[in-house]
């Protein structure tokens, strides 16, 4: 049986690797999950999830900046995008 609680918490552990979470974030999941406080676990994934959404929204506007130069290269606008006041 402790084999089989062992392995599902390998899974755990695993499933926050995957997701990018440091060691230290992983083993206060553990922590609070073993001491039944649901709430405050689900608080630390959302507060990871967050962390992680807002590094997808700063590269997609970087994706963007670059959207816009190619476009304007594109369209043979890279001199008015030169001229551009910024």
């Amino acid at each position: 049986m402790a084999e089989y609680i062992e392995a599902k918490w390998d899974k755990v552990v695993q499933n926050l690797c995957d997701a990018g979470c440091e060691s230290e974030d992983i083993q206060r999941f553990v922590q609070v999950l073993e001491a039944g406080q649901y709430r405050e676990a689900l608080y630390l994934l959302k507060k990871h999830r967050q962390i992680l959404l807002d590094r997808c929204h700063a590269e997609e506007r970087r994706i963007g900046c670059l959207d816009y130069l190619s476009y304007q290269i594109e369209n043979n606008r890279v001199q008015h995008y030169l001229n551009e006041e910024r």
